[in-house]
């Protein structure tokens, strides 16, 4: 199954609480974090991924 990835958006003006981006299997294996945006604001220097 291909992997998923949630993210949160670190701009304060920000609304977004979380996103979790689902990848599909055509996705390159070297995509990241940087590679999204916030679907909210559009920020994409805000936009961290959430590990545990």
């Amino acid at each position: 199954m291909p992997p998923t990835m949630e993210a949160i958006c670190t701009d304060e003006s920000c609304e977004l609480d979380m996103v979790e981006l689902h990848f599909t299997y055509d996705m390159p294996g070297d995509v990241s974090i940087a590679d999204f945006q916030c679907p909210y604001c559009g920020t994409s220097e805000a936009l961290e991924e959430i590990t545990l």
